[in-house]
């Protein structure tokens, strides 16, 4: 067993193949992570001593990033005691993941490529989650994958995801050939640590590109029903897609959001509109950029592609944003498994 300490004098110890993030979790210490594969890029630490093996591809880290001493810790192992440039998330508490059987309760198009499945789990065994969290779906042998979940947790203790098509992937062949009402699944979860905290009277960003907008979606209902005193002051949503009707959701339209209504303003952002488009467009992180916000009191979340949340981190830091401000949780292909 080796130990390992973190940048405010924790510790934690790591067994020999077992990876950094799942030693601190499985002794209650709480570190970003989302994908848990090491294809993006949100636990990343910097070794400040002692020596780590690389217990599969860190393909979230660029050359540059390891040249400095960055490793992901949940696919990092440690082979002496350790001392990480890393933070815990302190006295948040996380539900714990457990397996639970589910099964689908509706299934309805919201795009050309995005389906929306709802699903119920047993009224014995709900699963306990903060919104912005991600289950893993487990399907026909063993075939597994992660998805946001799109509300907050309710009475009913429906689930709501929203799924993009794939080409030639395995779960979507499921999701939109195969899915009907009622099939019977497993998933795990809640898995994450994108979920809101310290937002009271912060101005609030989300950026989101595609189903990114599903854990978006989920806070702010979430919010919504939250106390007076515990909103942030503002709340800003920029959205990206390419046509109009890759943006399947109006927020400024949903009536679970009626509270957040005096302080939400949504910006739809499109890539590849046509002349008649009158938003914006290009980038969501531009968009953003070009309104000239004050930074300093901002906090953002950011969910999607994995090249538009680095880009965004690196403008916004550059232009004031404290790095502690920014949360990210990265959609990354499957078929880089």
């Amino acid at each position: 067993m080796f130990t390992v300490t973190i940048a405010n004098g924790k510790t934690f110890t790591a067994a020999e193949g077992e990876s950094l993030l799942d030693a601190a979790l499985r002794q209650h210490i709480t570190l970003d992570y989302s994908c848990r594969t090491g294809r993006c890029s949100t636990c990343r630490s910097r070794v400040s001593n002692g020596t780590t093996v690389p217990l599969r591809d860190e393909t979230g880290l660029s050359a540059a990033e390891q040249a400095e001493g960055y490793v992901l810790t949940c696919v990092r192992g440690a082979c002496s005691d350790v001392l990480l440039d890393i933070e815990d998330l302190g006295d948040v508490k996380l539900p714990d993941p457990k397996t639970v059987p589910c099964r689908i309760q509706s299934l309805d198009k919201l795009s050309h490529d995005v389906v929306r499945v709802v699903l119920r789990t047993p009224p014995t065994t709900p699963l306990a989650f903060l919104p912005g969290q991600y289950i893993d779906i487990i399907g026909a042998a063993g075939l597994r994958r992660s998805y946001s979940m799109a509300n907050a947790p309710q009475e009913d203790h429906f689930i709501e995801l929203h799924i993009r098509e794939v080409p030639e992937g395995q779960m979507s062949h499921y999701w939109f050939r195969d899915a009907k009402p009622n099939d019977l699944l497993r998933l795990r979860g809640p898995l994450g640590t994108f979920f809101l905290r310290g937002h009271t009277g912060r101005d609030l960003i989300f950026l989101a590109t595609g189903t990114g907008i599903a854990p978006v979606k989920a806070m702010l209902e979430g919010l919504a029903r939250s106390d007076a005193a515990s909103q942030p002051r503002s709340i800003s949503v920029y959205w990206g897609g390419r046509q109009p009707a890759d943006l399947y959701w109006r927020p400024e339209e949903d009536p679970r959001l009626d509270a957040l209504r005096p302080r939400l303003r949504f910006v739809p952002v499109l890539s590849r509109a046509g002349s008649d488009w009158n938003g914006a467009r290009g980038h969501v992180q531009s968009a953003l950029m070009a309104q000239a916000p004050d930074l300093r009191s901002a906090l953002v979340y950011a969910c999607g592609s994995d090249a538009m949340i680095r880009d965004a981190q690196t403008q916004l830091c550059s232009q004031g944003l404290s790095p502690g401000s920014f949360h990210s949780d990265a959609f990354v292909s499957s078929g880089a498994a």
